[in-house]
């Protein structure tokens, strides 16, 4: 479909004439995907982000060199996470969204991080073709969620696409979570606003979202405020808005609120947007939007320190040859846990040490 950038058409490894070298190549040059993501273009665009997305050792180094080049132009954005209750209507309340935002002459880009499609290989996205009239919008890009890998490989490639959509233009992106649990947290750790999407009707939704996920949230919106369900909704929104106020706000400074809107007939999306350019400039004027960004990209260092630390740990030679055994003597309680780590982690920097010394031998 027109606009619904799914990534296929742009694969790293597909033969295409190099812009630095006229011949067939398996790859463009870093120059030629920097210039393509600074000049908008959104065939480059496309493939600039299956770069990223690739997990081959060639593609993921040059994909490092590409997000270097273009971080001068990253972080001109809001970053919206989006998330609610199954059936809440969140994939047409972010095309409601999102067309009204470029109507508005804003560049919106559209992604999600979607837990399931680690086990299933698919793409929680590919329903959002049911978006059409914002996969038809030039000022708007639909990318669906990586698949395969882990839950962090998925944040990881959404983060770096994140930074490909900024220098590109894109000065709204709207990352939805999709499922329960551990998604939730991981896009509440990459985005300014957090929106918490419910619908009325359908029993005491306080008893439906975790507590936790309810504090994360900047805003509450109870969706499908329209037909027979219009009173229902407003009930909703205040039992929200009661309980808000016994939370601790997320973002110091703001005070979470509770609304409501009807994606479908796209009644209070203006009102969605008006509350998000409330908070930005709540937020930019007492500092807590550029303490957030950098708190994020801290906390965001140290993930992927520890996620390769341990990856380092159990991949070296020393490790995968002694830890069957050391784990069979820790189940069989012949070794207390403790003393079995501190053996591996001895074992493991001797490991490393020897190999520090090969290196300066060599």
């Amino acid at each position: 479909m027109k606009g619904v950038e799914g990534g296929h058409d742009g694969m790293p490894g597909k033969k295409t004439a190099s812009p630095r070298t006229g011949k067939n190549t398996s790859s463009f040059t870093t120059e030629a995907y920097v210039k393509g993501i600074l000049s908008g273009d959104r065939v480059m665009l496309g493939r600039a982000i299956t770069l990223v997305e690739s997990n081959a050792p060639r593609h993921q180094e040059q994909a490092q060199d590409v997000l270097k080049a273009i971080m001068p132009y990253t972080g001109n954005s809001i970053r919206i996470g989006i998330t609610g209750v199954p059936g809440a209507g969140k994939s047409t309340l972010i095309e409601a969204l999102g067309f009204y935002l470029t109507g508005k002459k804003h560049k919106v880009a559209v992604m999600a991080v979607d837990p399931s499609s680690t086990l299933t290989k698919g793409s929680i996205l590919g329903d959002k073709t049911r978006m059409e009239r914002l996969s038809q919008t030039p000022a708007a890009f639909i990318r669906p969620s990586p698949s395969g890998g882990t839950l962090g490989g998925v944040a990881r490639k959404t983060r770096e696409t994140m930074h490909i959509f900024e220098a590109a233009g894109y000065d709204v992106l709207l990352v939805e979570t999709v499922g329960v649990g551990q998604s939730e947290i991981t896009v509440r750790s990459m985005v300014d606003f957090f929106l918490l999407v419910l619908i009325a009707g359908v029993g005491d939704e306080l008893q439906r979202i975790k507590r936790g996920v309810f504090e994360m949230a900047d805003m509450v919106l109870v969706n499908k405020d329209d037909g027979d369900n219009t009173a229902a909704a407003q009930v909703a929104r205040e039992e929200y808005e009661r309980a808000l106020h016994y939370l601790r706000p997320v973002t110091p400074g703001w005070v979470p609120c509770a609304r409501t809107a009807s994606a479908l007939e796209g009644k209070g999306i203006d009102g969605i947007w008006i509350t998000i350019e409330n908070f930005r400039t709540t937020t930019m004027a007492s500092g807590e939007f550029e303490k957030r960004r950098r708190k994020q990209a801290r906390d965001w260092l140290h993930s992927l320190l520890n996620e390769r630390l341990q990856e380092t740990f159990y991949n070296s030679k020393a490790v995968m040859e002694y830890l069957p055994d050391i784990e069979k003597k820790v189940m069989q309680g012949q070794l207390p846990a403790v003393q079995a780590a501190r053996n591996l982690l001895k074992l493991f920097k001797e490991y490393l040490l020897k190999q520090w010394a090969g290196d300066q031998i060599g």
